[in-house]
């Protein structure tokens, strides 16, 4: 797939004021500064699309993203940043969790994980919340370009036996850096096939 056109729709708090659930999307979350703008930007080949920032918990509302305007890319907030409020930190998660367990046109949400750090109870909370709700997601390592293909090889392993505590089956995971573009071909390739299976609501 190859992206021509991607343009900003929305943003908002309320998954009510999203865009008409007529195309299919795919959320993008992960931990407060995984990289989840930067790989936004390197799928879309738009370094400006998402906003991107070296202070974490940026994004903290719901971002609508039309793609060749056939699908949409779903910014969400950042988990886990512990210099927000609790109750900021307790909404953003409702808006969340509201906003993958109703919405109807979301095909899949992509789990973002720094590659370079051990699993992370967050991280590791959010995947089993999704099996538990049998909601589809696949898990994104980013960062690859900076370790090395052995360090890779050791926290992709790590990350395997942490979640076959729980999980029988894994679900998929792809490598990615935003750096070098690792990891477009294979998540576009998903996005195209995924699409496919899509049904618009009545």
């Amino acid at each position: 797939m190859l992206i021509k056109e991607a343009i900003f729709v929305i943003s908002n708090q309320n998954i009510y004021k999203c865009p008409k659930p007529d195309l299919p999307e795919y959320a993008f979350i992960g931990r407060s500064n995984v990289g989840k703008s930067s790989l936004i930007n390197m799928l879309t080949a738009n370094n400006s699309l998402a906003k991107t920032s070296s202070t974490p918990g940026k994004t903290k509302l719901i971002n609508h993203f039309l793609i060749n305007k056939t699908w949409y890319i779903v910014d969400l907030p950042g988990y886990g940043y512990a210099r927000s409020s609790k109750k900021d930190r307790s909404n953003w998660q409702r808006m969340i969790e509201d906003y993958i367990e109703t919405r109807e046109n979301l095909m899949t949400t992509f789990v973002l994980v720094d590659s370079r750090i051990e699993p992370q109870k967050k991280d590791i909370a959010f995947i089993e919340w999704m099996g538990t709700m049998q909601l589809p997601f696949v898990i994104v390592f980013t960062k690859t370009d900076k370790i090395t293909p052995n360090q890779l090889g050791h926290s992709v392993s790590v990350y395997k036996n942490e979640l076959l505590k729980q999980w029988e089956e894994l679900p998929l995971m792809i490598f990615s850096s935003s750096k070098s573009s690792l990891g477009k071909d294979e998540i576009l390739s998903y996005v195209e096939k995924t699409n496919l299976l899509f049904i618009k609501p009545e």
